[in-house]
């Protein structure tokens, strides 16, 4: 007769119900714990041993890893006794005089509360005032509060003094999923342990020796399946276990653990993936429609396929990372193939894209159209090359006076990948044939020009015919900040117009190239602002610096000093001197030059002299007013 058979006959005959497998395999003791938390052990066997223990402990970590059962356990060493052994230990092999009721909850000494049903000062209160009288039969009188971090404010705060000078009969256990919600006064008393995600290893290596005692049929594909969908919880990955046992009608089987959890076939994620890097739409969609058409969640071969490009890029570069247990022989076989041969640029954008496209999927009233739109922006993606790829293999051709160098094939058959990279090396040769330049007709061609006044947009978008010789040139020239002042004016930009000449000090200004420095109170969107427009002025990129020298003065400041020094010229006038003697408090408050004319006109003289008469040395054209 099988375990199980002889389980459900006592059962059945004792009128007891079944023990669902996260109870009936709860640790025991610190040999059972040494499954992911072996940090925590070791500390605890050492103080033990050495007599260093804490008044308070505090337990965090997330559902399921055993923080409970870790509490029971220490409130068992605390109090071991047997007729050997009257010390606390953590070999606890040989079960002693508390062990049993400690380990289910009702030894009259070791008192466990749940925070959540008992948040206010008024119970923490009634610790405090039970905490003074020495326990009844055990060495210690232990305090068990789970999910410690649902106490209020005041319970916290009326816990405090106890908690750091309790009387030495007193320890206190905490146990959080919210450490972050605990308050750094109680953290600082309290010795800090936290419990670890068990890996999908470890998990494996529980399930299977469950179902050896239980006398279960599991398959190594399905138990890592069960293993993954636990995410890092012992309590769920057993409690899934459970589900998988009675749904498969006593045995643990792939197939029917895929459809109990909505999973897709693995083997099939690896096809979808491989259909997505290598741009093929329609199969990659057929693929979709066959595993929805199984039962496979639409969010949930989404997830799958994330989680096989993350194994392809960690295998790029952690090849170890393939001897894990949790892993399918087609997922450690086919991701090192596809880690030879898959660009890390290709793999990073698949990721970013899939992240976006999870929540998207999710949030759909339509979640199976929603997974097949992200598949196809996933597959065109695989079309494009990647951007450092395009700026430098154009850049390239620039340098080289658009030579006949092209990029060929990277010629890689042998992997899944090279498809990928292959395709995308076509796809850059054929950019860059496009961005080379086109030799010029014999016959008359037509040439782009600046209409004044003419709307930007009517302006062809597009790519502009280069010389032969040259880089591409920009439609305007610009070669100053004046230059700029006066785009901005045609183009009826106001505002970009007044910045450039209010704040911008030159420092070099070349077709494409913009150093400059900014006078205080300069707007922080400044110069990019300012690179969008002469980008789409000039027809060219601009790449507007800023420079850590001092630059020329600004327009507005240039003629002010221009000014200046026109006024201090009319001042040096002998004529203008006479005046201003003549006539006290009056000054100059304006020079206007104005170019000579051919034949000048008799009437009103303002400003008679000239460089060559011999009464001043007023500039032509001077006007001066008083």
């Amino acid at each position: 007769m099988s375990d199980t058979e002889r389980q459900s006959q006592d059962a059945a005959s004792t009128g007891t119900g079944y023990r669902v497998l996260a109870r009936k395999y709860r640790p025991k003791d610190f040999t059972d714990l040494m499954v992911g938390q072996e940090p925590m052990v070791q500390t605890l066997t050492n103080a033990f041993e050495t007599g260093r223990i804490a008044q308070a402990y505090m337990l965090t970590g997330v559902r399921g890893v055993g923080k409970t059962t870790t509490a029971r356990i220490l409130a068992r060493a605390l109090n071991y006794k047997t007729a050997e052994i009257d010390k606390p230990t953590i070999d606890l092999r040989i079960p002693g005089d508390h062990c049993q009721a400690i380990m289910e909850g009702r030894h009259v000494d070791v008192i466990e509360m749940d925070a959540a049903s008992h948040t206010g000062i008024d119970d923490i209160r009634e610790i405090i005032e039970q905490v003074r009288y020495r326990p009844v039969s055990a060495r210690y009188k232990v305090y068990i509060i789970d999910e410690v971090h649902m106490l209020s404010t005041q319970a916290f705060n009326g816990l405090l003094k106890t908690l750091e000078e309790p009387p030495e009969h007193v320890k206190f256990i905490f146990a959080t999923t919210e450490i972050r919600k605990v308050p750094i006064t109680v953290l600082s008393r309290c010795q800090r342990f936290d419990l670890r995600r068990i890996s999908a290893s470890d998990l494996v290596g529980l399930f299977t020796t469950i179902a050896s005692k239980e006398g279960i049929e599991a398959e190594p594909d399905a138990l890592a399946m069960i293993a993954r969908a636990a995410e890092g919880s012992a309590r769920d990955g057993l409690s899934l276990l459970d589900q998988a046992i009675a749904h498969g009608g006593g045995a643990v089987l792939a197939e029917s653990v895929r459809g109990m959890l909505g999973l897709a076939d693995r083997a099939r994620i690896v096809d979808l993936f491989q259909h997505v890097i290598k741009g093929d739409v329609a199969a990659a969609l057929g693929e979709f429609e066959s595993q929805y058409e199984a039962g496979a969640n639409s969010v949930a071969v989404l997830t799958d396929l994330a989680d096989f490009t993350h194994l392809v890029t960690r295998l790029k570069y952690v090849p170890d990372a393939a001897n894990d247990p949790s892993l399918s022989e087609i997922e450690r076989t086919k991701g090192a193939e596809f880690s030879q041969g898959v660009a890390v640029t290709a793999l990073s954008r698949i990721w970013q894209m899939l992240l976006k496209g999870i929540p998207e999927v999710e949030a759909s009233s339509r979640p199976s159209g929603a997974a097949e739109m992200v598949l196809i922006r996933l597959a065109h993606a695989a079309h494009l090359p990647a951007p450092e790829d395009a700026a430098r293999r154009l850049a390239e051709f620039s340098e080289n006076n658009g030579g006949a160098r092209s990029p060929s094939p990277s010629g890689n058959g042998g992997g899944n990948g090279g498809a990928t990279v292959s395709y995308q090396d076509n796809v850059m040769a054929r950019a860059a044939e496009a961005a080379a330049p086109r030799p010029q007709p014999a016959g008359p061609t037509a040439m782009l020009r600046v209409v004044q006044n003419s709307d930007p947009q009517s302006l062809a978008v597009g790519r502009t015919e280069a010389k032969a010789a040259d880089a591409p040139q920009p439609l305007v020239r610009v070669n100053s900040v004046s230059d700029i002042a006066n785009l901005a004016g045609e183009k009826r930009d106001v505002k970009i117009k007044a910045l450039v000449r209010n704040f911008v000090r030159p420092v070099r200004v070349q077709p494409g190239i913009l150093d400059v420095n900014l006078t205080e109170g300069a707007p922080g969107t400044l110069l990019n602002e300012l690179a969008l427009k002469l980008k789409e002025w000039t027809g060219i990129h601009w790449i507007v610096s800023l420079s850590r020298e001092a630059g020329q003065p600004t327009m507005v400041e240039a003629e002010a000093n221009a000014k200046a020094q026109q006024v201090s010229d009319a001042r040096q006038d002998p004529d203008v001197a006479a005046i201003l003697s003549q006539f006290p408090g009056a000054k100059i408050i304006d020079v206007r030059v104005r170019a000579p004319e051919p034949e000048e006109e008799e009437g009103p003289v303002q400003a008679p002299a000239t460089a060559e008469s011999e009464e001043g040395d007023i500039l032509p054209g001077d006007d001066i007013e008083f």
